[in-house]
């Protein structure tokens, strides 16, 4: 509490005085100002945690005060003193955003009081920023660790449709990063600072998940007791992430459909409709496309969240990358349970790079968390990865014998390694050229050989 800082706001001194002292006695710093312009000069050059002023101002009064505070220090919590005390002021004042409101004379325990309160209220405003923040900063595109050309396509779409209220579908297998990457474009857009509300479709039975999204009344159903407002309205003004959306029933699909046109719905159980303004991004990691064509998905509504899709490539798909996320997730775990690894061996990095990842980028993860608890060693060596890791168990290479030549088995690794080197040089044909250690027109030759050359000219990358 003796970090904490007060402005108070009086125009007649020996009150001013008397406040400034008695707040001071209780171990606050405290200045004191006896108009509208000098608070205002406080304001601009200090940060405070609380402010008391009084309504009656002889250069204007106290609500110019609340929207200049609210401007600058949207922290400070403020009270209002008044010698004129009316329902109507009391009202207003809290309306205008105070957080309490005293009438002269304030007797020393009620202000005491009053202080330590908002001063606890000020604490959580203070924290509940400070966390905004620290998850803004984790889910931001700049934490998304790549070099592979394809992320940094998908980059440039969200960039592009951040800061909209497009409905975006997210493609890719489990594991990519999809949730990741919602997050990411919620907080890069104007509704960074509302709600974030992730529902995983496929976590819930049918019968609980309409009742999850949209709400429920009191009665709708055996143990609604209560009415009960769902995660829509939850996330109202900010976005709703819908992961395994292929998961939900058909009954379902018809109310998801009429939310994405109209932002409109009724509880179960209810015929109230309500409206809201929540941003929608969807995830599936199955095909939407065959689901519609066997008929498990709803066509119209594919076709109404087909808007902007963005599709994850499995980390097969981004080779260059795992040396990258193998030393950042090694980083992060040794942080987190206070361990010191120097690094990973090349044994170990080999292994990492050859397996075949079918968790992703999520497996991936793991994997570093477990060598990190139970390495002893410095380094991470290839004895600390799991047995289907190290022993190379659905290797990338390891597939049953077939009636191919020495040409064609050599062919599938050279490929590999040329579009790994690819991806680590950002797709410039003469640094990776020099890395592979051959001329670039022997690089043009295999690229074109391979279908690669296709590729960077499709990706603009030529």
């Amino acid at each position: 509490m003796r970090e904490q800082s007060i402005l108070v706001v009086d125009d007649d001194r020996i009150i001013l005085d008397s406040l400034c002292e008695f707040l001071s006695l209780e171990g606050f710093r405290v200045n004191g100002a006896e108009s509208l312009k000098s608070a205002i000069t406080h304001l601009q050059q200090h940060s405070y945690s609380l402010l008391l002023t009084d309504i009656n101002l002889p250069d204007g009064d106290g609500f110019e005060l609340f929207k200049i505070a609210k401007e600058t220090c949207p922290q400070t919590v403020i009270i209002v003193i008044t010698g004129y005390g009316t329902i109507e002021g009391a009202v207003r004042a809290i309306k205008e955003g105070a957080f309490d409101y005293l009438t002269k004379p304030i007797a020393d325990d009620e202000l005491r009081l009053v202080v330590e309160r908002a001063i606890k209220q000020q604490s959580l405003i203070s924290e509940n920023e400070r966390l905004r923040l620290q998850l803004e900063q984790k889910y931001s595109l700049e934490n998304i660790l790549s070099q592979n050309y394809k992320i940094a396509k998908i980059f440039e779409l969200v960039e592009a449709v951040a800061d909209s209220t497009t409905t975006v579908l997210m493609a890719g297998p489990s594991g990519t990063g999809k949730s990741m990457l919602a997050r990411a474009i919620h907080y890069r857009s104007s509704r960074g600072d509302k709600p974030f509300v992730e529902v995983s479709c496929g976590a819930l039975p049918e019968t609980l998940l309409e009742s999850e999204l949209f709400g429920h009344v009191k009665g709708a159903f055996t143990g609604a007791v209560n009415n009960k407002d769902g995660k829509f309205m939850a996330a109202n003004g900010g976005t709703i992430f819908l992961d395994e959306v292929a998961n939900s029933s058909a009954a379902l699909q018809v109310k998801l459909l009429r939310v994405l046109e109209d932002r409109q719905f009724e509880p179960v159980g209810s015929n109230k409709t309500k409206t809201v303004d929540t941003r929608i991004i969807l995830a599936s990691n199955r095909d939407l496309t065959e689901e519609v064509k066997h008929h498990r998905f709803r066509e119209d509504l594919f076709y109404r969240i087909n808007v902007v899709t963005i599709t994850l490539p499995s980390l097969n798909e981004r080779l260059g990358d795992i040396p990258l996320l193998s030393k950042h997730f090694l980083r992060m775990y040794c942080l987190q349970h206070n361990k010191e690894k120097l690094g990973i061996t090349e044994e170990a990095m080999e292994c990492l790079e050859c397996y075949a990842w079918p968790g992703n980028v999520r497996e991936l993860e793991n994997v570093m968390e477990r060598a990190v608890l139970l390495s002893k060693g410095k380094f991470i060596e290839k004895d600390d990865l799991p047995d289907s890791v190290k022993d190379n168990q659905g290797h990338l290479y390891t597939k049953a014998y077939k009636s191919i030549n020495l040409r064609q088995a050599r062919a599938e690794p050279e490929k590999r390694l040329i579009l790994q080197a690819l991806e680590a040089n950002h797709w410039n044909r003469k640094e990776t050229a020099k890395a592979l250690q051959i001329n670039r027109t022997t690089l043009y030759k295999k690229m074109k050989r391979y279908g690669l050359d296709v590729e960077a000219e499709r990706l603009g990358l030529t």
